[in-house]
C-alpha cells in the first residue's frame, strides 16, 4: 500500500477510534439521569458519578504519552480500548452507587461526545440504561479490530529508548508548562465538563426529555470535537497566541451571559407592584452554549499551538501533561458544579464558576504574555531612540 494511501486509513481509523473512545468517556452524562433517580443521588453525587471515568482518564494521559513516544501510539491504543471492553458490559450489570463508580475508573481509560448525544438517547427511551453499556462495549470490541487492521506504525515517531522517565518529567519544571495547563483546564475540561452537565441541566432547566435534551446538548459538544481542524489552521494563520487571546476572551461574554440565574423581581410603581421576569429562554441559552463550544473547539488546537512551536522534541510529554491538566479540569468541575447547586439551589452557578475560571487565565494571559510583549516592545522602541 503506497504512504498516500496508509495515511489516509490511519487517519479514518483514528478518528473512528478517538470518536468511540470519547462517546464511551461522556457514558454517564446521558445514562447517569436515570441512575440519579435510581440511586436518588443528589447533585454532588450525580456530579461525581459523570466525572469518575474523567480522572482515570486523566491521570493516564502522562504515561500514555511516555509509551506512544517509546513503543508508538498503534499499539498503544490497541490495547487500551480491548482494556475497555469487559468494563463497559458490566455497568449494565451494576445496582449500587459504588459499583458504578469503581466501573467507571477502569472505563476511564479509554478517555482519550458529541455522537454520544444521540446514541445513547435512543438506547436509553428504546430499551433502558443497562442496554447502553451493552451497546458500547460492542462498539468498542469493533473499533479496536479494526484500529488494529487498518492502521499502522511510524518508527520515525519513537523516541529514544535510552530517555528514562524521570528525563521526561523534568518538563515539570518549565512554569510555561503551567500557564499551558490552566488554559486547557477551560479549553478542554471545561468542554468535557459541560458536556457531562448539559443533558441534565436541560432536563432540569427547562424541563425537557431526555431525547430533545441531548439533542440541544450536542449544539455544544459538536463544535467542540468537529471544528478542532479549523482551530489548527487558524492558529497557523495568525498565531497560538492571538487565538487564545480572541478565545478566552469570547468565553468571558458567554459564560457571564449564561451565569444569570432565571430570576423574578417585583417594583412598586404608582399603578402598583408589577413582577418581571429576566432569564435566557432556551434557544437563546443553546445559540450562548454554541458559539461558546466552537471558541474551546478553536481553543484546544491552540493551546497544542503553544506545545508544538515551543517544544517541538517533547511534544508526546508535554501534550501529555497539559492533557492531564485538562482531564483533572474535566473531572474537578463537574463536582464542583453538583456542589454549588447543593449549596445554593441555582443551576447557574456552574457558568458562574467557569466565568471565574476564565478571569484568572485572562489575568495570567495578559501579564505574561501581553503585558511582556508591550514592555519588550517598549524597550525595543527607546533603544532605537537612544542607541
Amino acid at each position: 500500500m503506497s504512504k498516500r494511501r496508509q495515511g489516509l486509513s490511519v487517519l479514518i481509523v483514528s478518528t473512528l477510534a478517538f470518536t468511540v473512545c470519547f462517546m464511551v468517556w461522556m457514558m454517564f452524562g446521558v445514562i447517569g439521569i436515570p441512575i440519579k433517580k435510581m440511586l436518588n443521588l443528589n447533585a454532588t453525587q450525580f456530579g461525581l458519578l459523570t466525572a469518575t471515568p474523567v480522572l482515570t482518564g486523566s491521570l493516564i494521559r502522562v504515561p500514555l504519552g511516555m509509551w506512544t513516544d517509546k513503543f508508538g501510539g498503534r499499539i498503544v491504543m490497541f490495547l487500551l480500548m480491548l482494556s475497555c471492553v469487559v468494563p463497559i458490559w458490566l455497568i449494565s450489570y451494576a445496582t449500587e452507587y459504588w459499583h458504578f463508580l469503581v466501573l467507571g475508573l477502569f472505563v476511564g481509560v479509554a478517555g482519550g461526545a458529541a455522537v454520544n448525544k444521540f446514541v445513547a438517547p435512543a438506547l436509553l427511551v428504546a430499551f433502558g440504561w443497562a442496554v447502553v453499556p451493552q451497546v458500547y462495549a460492542a462498539i468498542m470490541l469493533g473499533t479496536a479490530v479494526l484500529f488494529w487492521m487498518f492502521s499502522y506504525s511510524d518508527p520515525h515517531h519513537l523516541v529514544d529508548s535510552k530517555i528514562t522517565w524521570r528525563e521526561q518529567m523534568v518538563a515539570f519544571k518549565d512554569p510555561k508548562v503551567w500557564k499551558y495547563c490552566q488554559y486547557y483546564s477551560i479549553v478542554f475540561g471545561g468542554y468535557v465538563a459541560l458536556s457531562l452537565w448539559m443533558v441534565q441541566y436541560y432536563v432540569g432547566e427547562y424541563g425537557m426529555d431526555i431525547r430533545a435534551a441531548a439533542l440541544l446538548a450536542a449544539c455544544f459538544s459538536l463544535p467542540g470535537g468537529v471544528l478542532r481542524a479549523m482551530g489548527g489552521w487558524m492558529s497557523d494563520k495568525i498565531g497560538a497566541h492571538a487565538l487564545t487571546w480572541w478565545v478566552l476572551w469570547v468565553s468571558w461574554i458567554c459564560l457571564f451571559i449564561l451565569s444569570y440565574p432565571q430570576t423574578d423581581f417585583t417594583i412598586m410603581t404608582i399603578d402598583g407592584p408589577k413582577t418581571f421576569h429576566v432569564g435566557l429562554n432556551v434557544w437563546v441559552f443553546t445559540l450562548l452554549i454554541f458559539i461558546l463550544g466552537i471558541a474551546w473547539a478553536f481553543g484546544k488546537a491552540s493551546v497544542f499551538k503553544y506545545i508544538s512551536d515551543d517544544y517541538p522534541q517533547n511534544i508526546g510529554v508535554i501534550s501529555g501533561i497539559v492533557g492531564l491538566a485538562g482531564g483533572l479540569g474535566g473531572f474537578v468541575l463537574p463536582i464542583m458544579f453538583g456542589a454549588l447547586m447543593d449549596l445554593t439551589g441555582i443551576r447557574s452557578s456552574a457558568f458562574m464558576l467557569m466565568y471565574g475560571v476564565v478571569w484568572v487565565s485572562l489575568i495570567w494571559m495578559y501579564w505574561t504574555e501581553v503585558r511582556g510583549a508591550e514592555l519588550m516592545g517598549s524597550k525595543a522602541r527607546q533603544f532605537r531612540l537612544h542607541g
